[in-house]
């Protein structure tokens, strides 16, 4: 007899739930912009939370306002 295995069968998101959450490039990238800043967005150098945002061969950047400083959404994180 087998034994269950406690990771498959964790409570977590339906895969027609992720679907509808995150099934799309754009939704993936609204909802890591929340996550990374949820209260708008934050300079990681300077601490400034005002930034002007343009696209280089098709990845968004964030400048900041003040010290021009120029991040991505996957600078500094394991993406």
């Amino acid at each position: 007899m087998m034994t269950i295995n406690g990771i498959q069968f964790q409570k977590g998101l339906s895969l027609p739930a992720f679907l509808r959450d995150y099934g799309t490039e754009e939704q993936c990238e609204a909802a890591f912009i929340k996550a990374r800043w949820p209260q708008g967005f934050i300079c990681p150098c300077c601490g400034h939370g005002a930034a002007y945002e343009f696209k280089r061969r098709e990845l968004r950047y964030w400048q900041c306002g003040a010290c021009r400083h120029q991040t991505s959404l996957r600078a500094g994180t394991v993406m």
